[in-house]
Parts: C-alpha cells; structure tokens; sequence
C-alpha cells in the first residue's frame, strides 16, 4: 500500500524532496533501483511516449489515469501524478481526485491554465481567474478519503501577470486547502526566493532536463535550490530526453549495418538481456508462477 503518510514528512521536511521526472515502467523501476524515495508522474512524459504529441493537452483523463495506476500497481516508491487542470471545473476535480486516490497515487498535481493546457515552459500560456482555481482545489481537498493524499496547485502566472500574481495565487491556494504550491518556469533564483519567502506551504519547483539549460528557469542543484527555500524539485524532461537521445544514437548507429556485410557490435549502446529482465522484475513473476504451479 502507498505510504502516503511518509510522502507527506518528506515534503514537510526541512530537507528538500528530489523527484525524478517518470513516465513508463523503464523510468519509474530504474528510479527506484537508483534509492530515490519518491518520483513524479510527468503528464509530458505521457503524453510523447504514449501518443506522440507534444504536451499541449491532447492526453485525456482516461488515458492519463490509466498509465498512472499502472505505475503505481508495479512500485513501492510514493508518486505525485500530473492531473493538468483537472479536466474541467471544480465539479470534475472532484472525481478526477477521488479516481487518482483510488488508483494508489501519493498526490496529484492539478493547475490554473485554460484548457487545453501547454508545457509550463512553453509559449502562449493563459491562466483561468485566481478564484476558479481556488474551487478546483477546494473540490479536490474535499474529494479525499485519506487526509494524506497530498495536492499540489500549480500556477504559471508567472509567464502572465509576474512574481506577485505568482504569490498572491499560491497564498489563495494554500487557504483553500493546497498542501503544496508549485510555481512553474520562474526566470531566476531570486524569483525562487522570492516566491518560497512569501508562500505559506512548501514550495515545488521544476528543474526540467537537470542536467542542461532550456532557457526558463535557471538550472540549480537540489542543494541550491534548498537553500533559497524551495521544499521539493521535480526534474520532469532529464529521463525521458536521456532514453530519446539513447535511441537516436542506437538508431545512428545501427544504420550502416543495413547494407553492411558483417554486423555492428555496440554493447554500450544497450543493456543486455539479461539486465533488462532484471530491471523489469522476471524474478519476481518467476516466483510467483513457481509459488502457484504445480508440476508433475
């Protein structure tokens, strides 16, 4: 059973909680090989891996809630799911919720762009009234069965109306019910600060690829990012724009060997047989049919 409760202290901890960005089986069970004690659910993972398109809001609810159950039915780890904005008015929040509690999630994460929403750190954003978002989270609060399945409300008034929107929103929220507050694609550390300083719950941001720039917000450590008072940091693109840059260079390299007259051998551009099955848990299928098999 998920161990919401625990979810919950690691993110009122003084320390800052690391989320690594996950979206498919590979991701999430080599995350929780890695010791991390939590992920995110990244709905733009979902979106370019399950349908191929661009996170502009073309993953439905189904399709969303469905990925995410499965996530959590194959690992011990606690995880937040990206729920966009809640797929319509506070009326289907309520639901959408309740469907993500009942599906074994930590939190959700829910946000105050129009729909059909785009990526935080794209172009042409537009965020509803302060107050309609504040009834979204109010319904999802109250939507709840167990008082530790956590909200997260995002705003990205940052990119609309600046820094004061920002914390007059995430203030708003947080009267409302919100147990974490999420600004996404703030332009500097002192905008972090700025933000964490004046915000009554603790504050999520979002490092994206972590391991390069991509022109919004600035790329900090988990380290630095604490200490400008930041309580967790998810890093939604790095997994999934590690295993696109793995196939392009697989793809690359098997390309010759087409029309080649003796094979390409590239064994670090892959991982064995042999550690794919252990990553993806055959020893523990293999158990469970030796357990309930019974042989002649």
């Amino acid at each position: 059973m998920v161990d919401r409760r625990g979810f919950r202290t690691m993110v009122e901890a003084p320390e800052i909680l690391v989320l690594p960005g996950v979206y498919n089986g590979f991701s999430l069970r080599l995350v929780e090989k890695a010791g991390y004690a939590a992920a995110a659910i990244t709905g733009a993972g979902l979106s370019e891996s399950l349908l191929g398109w661009a996170d502009r809001g073309i993953l439905t609810f189904d399709e969303n809630l469905r990925a995410c159950s499965a996530l959590a039915d194959c690992c011990d780890i606690p995880l937040l799911a990206d729920a966009d904005t809640g797929y319509g008015n506070a009326l289907n929040v309520h639901f959408v919720a309740r469907a993500f509690e009942k599906a074994g999630l930590a939190a959700i994460s829910i946000e105050d762009q129009v729909w059909p929403k785009r990526c935080g750190h794209m172009e042409g954003k537009r965020v509803i009234p302060a107050h309609e978002m504040a009834d979204k989270v109010k319904s999802a609060v109250d939507a709840r069965r167990d008082p530790d399945f956590l909200i997260r409300a995002r705003t990205d008034a940052a990119a609309t109306d600046g820094i004061p929107e920002v914390i007059d929103r995430l203030n708003m929220y947080a009267e409302a019910g919100a147990d974490i507050l999420f600004a996404d694609a703030l332009l500097s550390a002192d905008d972090i600060r700025t933000v964490a300083r004046n915000v009554s719950r603790p504050l999520a941001v979002n490092m994206g690829f972590g391991l390069m720039e991509r022109g919004t917000t600035p790329l900090l450590t988990p380290k630095q990012l604490q200490d400008l008072g930041a309580g967790t940091v998810s890093y939604a693109r790095m997994l999934s724009s590690a295993a696109l840059r793995g196939m392009m260079n697989a793809l690359e390299a098997f390309a010759p060997t087409i029309d080649a007259d003796q094979p390409t051998h590239r064994p670090d551009l892959l991982v064995s047989f042999k550690e794919l099955n252990e990553l993806m848990g055959a020893a523990a299928l293999d158990a469970i049919e030796n357990r309930f098999t019974t042989r002649p």
